[in-house]
């Protein structure tokens, strides 16, 4: 496969910047896969998993919602978070989705319930990540 350019950030750092031969991101409208050449496109990005191929093997990572930008030449991903499977605590996104639960259970609020359903997916995301790398 033809090699393309590939950044993602996070408010925190550059997550990746390389040459890619394949991308899988989960949009709002389901899968999408990006290879190189890939027609101009523009797209939300639900919490989910994110493929990337780097010298013929997919490495899978955690990403927490973003954009798109898929141009002719590179292609940039914008996420609120992104890390890979190997990365992941998995022991705090446990800790994390208990504390969520509880929350919804509490519904202090909409704004509260609302949050803590987010944080529960996104935990739940990192975990699933994390097992089935």
């Amino acid at each position: 496969m033809t090699p393309f350019k590939l950044e993602i950030i996070t408010p925190d750092r550059v997550f990746f910047d390389d040459n890619t031969e394949n991308v899988i991101v989960r949009t709002t409208v389901g899968d999408k896969g990006i290879l190189a050449h890939h027609e101009p496109y523009v797209a939300a990005l639900n919490i989910g998993k994110i493929k990337v191929m780097i010298d013929g093997r997919y490495r899978v990572a955690a990403i927490s919602g973003g954009v798109i930008k898929v141009g002719r030449d590179k292609t940039t991903i914008l996420a609120q978070s992104c890390e890979w499977a190997d990365e992941i605590d998995v022991e705090r996104a446990k800790r994390a989705k208990e504390i969520a639960e509880e929350r919804m259970a509490a519904k202090t609020s909409q704004r509260d319930f609302d949050i803590a359903e987010y944080k529960l997916k996104r935990a739940l995301n990192r975990i699933d990540v994390a097992n089935n790398k």
